[in-house]
């Protein structure tokens, strides 16, 4: 599932946030972070990703 994230996270920005946080603040800063550019949403995104492994690793 890892994989899966990340590669969306990378592709896709708006639907990767989706998978790790579902619908919330972080899915609609996304989706406009991404309208503005594709590299500050992917950024986002991984950012969101590595937040959220953090706190399942701790």
């Amino acid at each position: 599932m890892k994989i899966m994230q990340i590669a969306a996270s990378i592709l896709i920005p708006p639907l990767g946030v989706f998978l790790i946080s579902g619908v919330g603040s972080a899915f609609f800063i996304n989706i406009l972070l991404t309208l503005l550019g594709w590299v500050p949403g992917v950024i986002h995104a991984l950012w969101i990703l590595s937040k959220q492994s953090g706190e399942v690793d701790a």
